[in-house]
This record gives structure tokens, sequence and C-alpha cells, in this order.
């Protein structure tokens, strides 16, 4: 017996070996050089002196960093609550629908989903377009029948593209939210039913505790995507540039691929990590906490 459980050990070490190695050669290896170049000024390819927290306090002191973090705060704030409720919605309006038409209003959701970016900034890119974009026909009301182009007004840019990345995401989101509306067993709702219960009161009763660990699960998800924001921002910003719709992911690509400075870039990477970490375990520690009281 303990020949075999030996034999088993050493069979559970050769199926992991593949997996640890590659973790440790394209995760573990560059996050630990990730650390190190955090602390030199070296560029972004070659060797420098140790500079301790120089680094750490240029950012502190670099007024285009605090920029790149409130604007990539203000996106999630944008961009993470809408997408979920929104995802939500659609899940529960789509899980009353039975056949083939929940399946054709699902796809139809989840279609923007699979599409590159560079499809949807194009798609977007279209609809808000000054002169000719069907989106304006929205927006004119409020502008006195002026058309704005919307992705060159800095107090319209944000908002914008946090619209065109719920558009984006809630297909996904919804996707989650029917999974777990599946789950609930139809006995509980027919009881409900029986008592008299309304819909608002299933849902309120029923529904809503029944999915919280879904929802925890993806406004967490949509936490760590937002806050890495990039592709949106830098292709909707083409053509006009202005560091005052810089993110932290545009930061770090100016400094270190663009200056060549490996070492602050590789700091402010090490910065939105954590941040990542913190907001990302404080929400989901806050949410599950909600959801057992």
């Amino acid at each position: 017996m303990i020949r075999s459980r030996r034999n088993e050990i050493l069979v559970a070490y050769a199926l992991l070996a593949p997996f640890i190695l590659i973790y440790a050669v394209l995760f573990v290896y560059p996050s630990l050089k990730l650390f190190v170049l955090a602390f030199t000024n070296a560029p972004l390819i070659g060797s420098g002196d140790w500079v301790g927290f120089k680094n750490f306090q240029r950012l502190w002191s670099d007024r285009l960093f605090w920029t790149s973090i409130w604007n990539t705060i203000y996106f999630v704030i944008l961009s993470v609550i809408p997408s979920t409720v929104l995802g939500l919605v659609v899940a529960i309006a789509v899980n009353r629908l039975t056949g083939w038409l929940q399946s054709l209003v699902l796809a139809a959701f989840f279609l923007p989903y699979i599409l590159p970016v560079s499809v949807v900034y194009r798609i977007w890119g279209w609809m808000f377009d000054k002169d000719f974009g069907i989106a304006q026909t929205v927006i004119t009301p409020f502008t006195g029948g002026e058309h704005v182009s919307v992705f060159r007004t800095l107090p319209l840019f944000m908002p914008a593209v946090a619209f065109v990345t719920v558009w984006w995401f809630v297909g996904f989101n919804a996707l989650l939210f029917i999974a777990g509306l599946r789950n609930i067993s139809r006995e509980i709702y027919e009881a409900a039913e029986l008592d008299g219960a309304g819909s608002w009161t299933t849902f309120r009763r029923i529904t809503w505790p029944l999915i919280w660990p879904i929802t925890v699960l993806v406004m967490t998800i949509q936490l760590i995507l937002q806050l890495k924001i990039f592709d949106q921002v830098y292709l909707f910003a083409a053509n006009v540039r202005t560091d005052a719709t810089m993110v932290m992911v545009q930061y770090i690509l100016k400094q270190a691929f663009q200056m060549n400075k490996g070492g602050l870039g590789a700091a402010a990477s090490m910065v939105l990590f954590i941040l990542i970490v913190l907001v990302s375990v404080l929400q989901f520690q806050l949410l599950r906490a909600r959801g057992e009281r």
C-alpha cells in the first residue's frame, strides 16, 4: 500500500510538472523580474542601477500618474455597476422566454462580446460620428440641435467609452446570470406563487439572495477587467491623444515603451497590480459578507 501510494504521488507530480514549469516561466519569473526592475533606473531592455524607492517617489509627484489613476477609477465607476445591473436585467428577461426565441435573444446580446475590440471601435465610431452617426439623433435634442464630436469632447469621452464597454460586456454578464438562474429550483417559485408572492417579492426574497454568489463573481470579474482598461480608451482617443484621457495601462505604455523608462514603467505596473489586488479582495469580501447576512 505504501508503494502504491508513493506511485500515485509520483504520477501526480509528473502530471503537474508541465503546468508548474510553464507557470513559473511565463508568470512567476516575469513577475519577479518586474519587481526587481521597479527599484532600478533601467531602460526597457538592459540593466540599470539600483535606485530604491525613487521610482515610486517620482510617481507620487507626477501629475499625469494621478490623472491616469483618476481616469481609471472613474471608468470603473461608470462601467462595472451598470454592466452588472444590465446583465442581471437581461438575464431575467431572457430566462422568461422559451424555445428558439430564448436562444435567438441570448445570441443577440452575447454576439457583441465575441467581437474584437477593433470591430467594436469601428461600429461605435460610425454610430457616434459627428456628421452621419445614428447616435447623433439622440444627442442633438440635448445640445440645441448641434452635432457633437463625442470622442473629441473631454466631458463626454469617458462616459461614451464606458457606454460602449457596457454594451460590449453585458452579454457575457447575462450569460453568467442565466447559469445562476437556471440552478434555482422551479419548486421554490411554485411555492412562492402558492403563497401569493408577487413578482417583486419573489425577486427580492428568492431570486436575488440565491444569485448573490453569481453577482459577486460578475462584479469581481468586471472590476479586474475594467481596472486594466486600455484598448477602448487608446483607440477612441487615437485622433485626440490627450493626456487628459490617459488611464493607468496607457501611462505604463508611455513610460516603458515610448519613453524607454523601464524602471518607472515597472513601478507603475506594481502600483496597478497592488490596486487591483486590494480593490478586488475588498470588494469580494464586502459582497460576500453582505450575502452571508
